[in-house]
């Protein structure tokens, strides 16, 4: 339902625009307009088909009107959806008067009294927040039998008793956000964040979001180059600007 609401929301911003190009790496997906704006949305590669030939959606994608792009979030395939919500990015995530530069952790207030929830493992987080909270609960798929993580099937068990949330916009692509949020409803205060984030504040202040923490692409040639030589968040720096986008329901 979040990823309709998604593509109806990138809808109204993608009259006359077309995909000039597309890079699925390794890491990332990044999608180029014809007006420059880029946007990007994690891979996950862990899940992507055998084979050589990934990407399972007709192409060419460059060339194509943005819209139809978009209606790739609604594909019952992980990948196209991937490649629908960097372009919903494209379309959404620019520089406007309301957003505030820098980490999350400038602006999401977090106190000695906090339980913070993070689903999505964010290694630059841990050790400048761990000091601040009174505990710091780790939900992450991928690192099963890590010490001090839990699995993602114990988070709606566990994010309750939170009175903060910090969830991974990856969420969105596996379409798990949607109970995830269910079980935030005691917070405070919840986050989405990550690159993959798009900053629209009218799909998700009703589903008691408060921050969205994303960023605008700066340098999108740059960028681009950085996803298809395998890059991530840290070669995307000097080429993009780290921004949160505070909501009121």
């Amino acid at each position: 339902m979040i990823l309709q609401l998604l593509r109806e929301y990138a809808a109204g911003r993608a009259h006359g625009r077309t995909v000039a190009d597309v890079r699925i790496g390794l890491c990332y997906t990044a999608v180029l307009l014809d007006d420059g704006a880029a946007g990007v949305a994690y891979t996950f590669k862990e899940y992507l088909p055998a084979g050589c030939d990934v990407f399972q959606g007709k192409r060419p994608v460059a060339g194509k009107p943005a819209s139809e792009a978009l209606a790739y979030l609604e594909s019952p395939d992980l990948l196209q959806r991937t490649v629908g919500l960097a372009t919903a990015n494209a379309l959404i995530n620019r520089g406007r008067e309301e957003l505030i530069a820098g980490d999350i952790l400038d602006v999401l207030a977090c106190s000695a009294n906090d339980r913070v929830g993070m689903v999505g493992y964010f290694p630059p987080l841990m050790p400048v927040l761990k000091p601040r909270v009174q505990e710091l609960l780790v939900f992450e798929a991928l690192l099963k039998g890590s010490p001090e993580v839990y699995t993602e099937d114990q988070a709606a068990a566990l994010l309750p008793s939170c009175s903060v949330a910090i969830i991974t916009a990856t969420t969105l692509l596996n379409n798990t956000l949607l109970p995830l949020l269910q079980a935030c409803q005691n917070c405070r205060a919840v986050a989405i964040v990550g690159a993959t984030t798009p900053l629209a504040p009218e799909v998700f202040a009703s589903k008691g979001v408060t921050l969205l923490s994303g960023i605008v692409v700066t340098n999108p040639p740059g960028l681009l180059r950085q996803v298809s030589e395998g890059g991530g968040m840290g070669s995307f720096k000097g080429y993009m600007q780290k921004v949160n986008l505070p909501l009121t329901a």
